[in-house]
């Protein structure tokens, strides 16, 4: 949330004009140690959001280049990539672009695709919770695993946007096992370990997804389906039945009735992934886990947070990792790359994390610099500390 003077974040910039504020719903695990997770329930933001360059910032190396960044909050996400592809001077950075809109921002005259390997997971939330179904068994997880093929995700799924994931960890991050590989693509093997864990026949694999991942979970659904020789039923989420179904599998109040949930996360920092994104998913806190605490992966989380020693957290998270996928914890499906239609006048470096803008940086054909017109609004000065900036933030995160 900004709804005041900066300077904000890494502090290169200062709010000067607008707000952008989120309302939460605190969601409680467990009162005693207490532990809870925020959701946002709806986001408020002004028109404009304006952010100007601070000049006394420490770091004045990094940056900041420009003069001002306006987000502006006035459009959706079509509108934002409609004026960034084709017009100058309305839109210079539109975030989160779809791959099935990257094939337009190539084509643009006005803009260049941006990609990035970014700190993002999509996985299938296994349901080990389940009385029913062997998915408290080991051999059912990794059945799961063995029967889709990842390479197809990523190449029809995500349009070749994307890597395969081993286990959580990104193979670009700190904690990445050495020589680790993903689940190959085993219909037999597959087929082999379900009958020994025991699912019931006839019954089928109920598969939950919101919306954006609707094609993932019926790519998953197919691949499920033939190599197991089972029935699968996805069910879409309704945006407005989200944030209930956010709380319930937070708060573990409720068993919930799907399986497998095509979910989507991201991490912050890529020193210790198992912080933000292993934890969240299966440790005693962690707001998404499906199922009964794990003992040894709460175990090998601890000894990572009591590290001071850098080297050896990294052999932990490693560790994490390694352990994770040994017990097929999660359907492990792919990293999305983030990314990010940019004016072809803009210099713009994204980050794995976050969205930052301090070493952003234009040409002398840039609209703000009287290379190009527009409505949007601009500058004549020829230096790059007096150029204005236009992005637009918008679309759907992982």
């Amino acid at each position: 949330m900004i709804d005041e003077p900066g300077p904000w974040g890494t502090g290169p910039f200062t709010l000067t004009e607008g707000y952008s504020s989120m309302h939460t719903l605190c969601a409680i695990m467990r009162p005693d140690p207490f532990a809870c997770a925020w959701l946002i329930e709806k986001e408020d933001r002004s028109d404009r959001v304006v952010l100007e360059a601070y000049r006394n910032h420490w770091n004045t190396e990094r940056g900041p280049r420009i003069e001002r960044v306006v987000f502006r909050n006035d459009l959706s996400p079509a509108e934002a990539l409609d004026l960034c592809i084709s017009t100058e001077g309305e839109v210079d950075i539109v975030t989160e672009v779809s791959p099935a809109d990257a094939e337009r921002v190539i084509a643009s005259e006005h803009a260049e695709l941006v990609r990035a390997d970014a700190n993002r997971v999509l996985v299938g939330i296994i349901n080990r919770g389940q009385t029913d179904v062997p998915l408290s068994d080991s051999r059912a997880r990794q059945a799961l695993n063995l029967a889709v093929d990842r390479e197809k995700v990523v190449k029809e799924g995500l349009l070749g946007y994307g890597s395969v994931l081993c286990a959580l960890t990104p193979s670009w991050c700190s904690g990445f096992p050495p020589g680790a590989k993903p689940y190959p693509h085993d219909p037999e093997r597959a087929r082999q370990l379900m009958a020994d864990a025991g699912w019931p026949e006839g019954r089928a694999l109920r598969v939950a997804t919101p919306g954006p991942f609707e094609g993932i979970a019926r790519l998953v659904a197919a691949d499920v389906e033939a190599a197991l020789g089972m029935p699968v039923e996805v069910t879409v989420v309704p945006e407005d039945k989200m944030l209930a179904g956010a709380q319930a599998l937070v708060e573990k109040k409720l068993l919930a009735a799907w399986d497998l949930l095509v979910f989507g996360w991201f991490d912050l920092s890529s020193e210790a992934p198992p912080a933000a994104v292993h934890r969240e998913f299966f440790g005693s806190d962690g707001a998404f886990r499906a199922g009964p605490e794990l003992r040894e992966f709460d175990r090998l989380y601890a000894e990572m947070v009591a590290q001071i020693d850098g080297a050896k957290l990294v052999e932990v998270a490693e560790r994490i990792d390694g352990h994770v996928f040994d017990e097929a914890l999660a359907l492990f499906l792919a990293a999305p790359q983030a990314l990010y239609a940019v004016n072809k006048h803009v210099a713009f470096g994204p980050y794995r994390t976050t969205f930052e803008l301090a070493e952003v940086e234009v040409d002398e054909g840039h609209w703000s610099r009287g290379g190009a017109s527009g409505s949007g609004e601009s500058s004549a000065a020829s230096s790059p500390q007096a150029l204005n900036f236009t992005g637009a933030m918008s679309g759907h995160s992982c």
